[in-house]
């Protein structure tokens, strides 16, 4: 059985930072893309940011310069270095791992906030 575990969301101030990880059982994330998606209150779920199997990033133009993907293949696992939130950051977080088939997490809250 395949499973994404997200976690590291919670409640912060803007400005302030957070770091998701995603750890992956039932496949190895070595050859797949991943990627994690953030979904707000009423709107669509969106692209933050991808990392190919051969380690190329891309970002939305929101979080770039803000936001770092990493992976790390021995640890099957995914990350998302979140700095300099803002509110407009806030949502749900998802990792999502795509090659032959496409698999997400559960989701992981963020919540930037005053």
């Amino acid at each position: 059985q395949v499973r994404l575990v997200e976690s590291g969301g919670g409640l912060v101030q803007p400005g302030e930072s957070l770091r998701l990880s995603c750890a992956a059982s039932g496949i190895g994330v070595v050859y797949y893309n991943l990627g994690w998606y953030r979904q707000a209150p009423e709107k669509e779920r969106e692209l933050v940011a991808q990392i190919n199997s051969s380690g190329d990033t891309k970002y939305d133009d929101s979080v770039k310069g803000r936001f770092t993907i990493a992976r790390d293949n021995s640890k099957n696992t995914i990350s998302l270095q979140m700095n300099s939130l803002k509110p407009e950051d806030t949502g749900v977080y998802y990792c999502n791992a795509h090659w032959r088939e496409n698999y997400w997490g559960q989701g992981t809250q963020v919540t930037v906030s005053p």
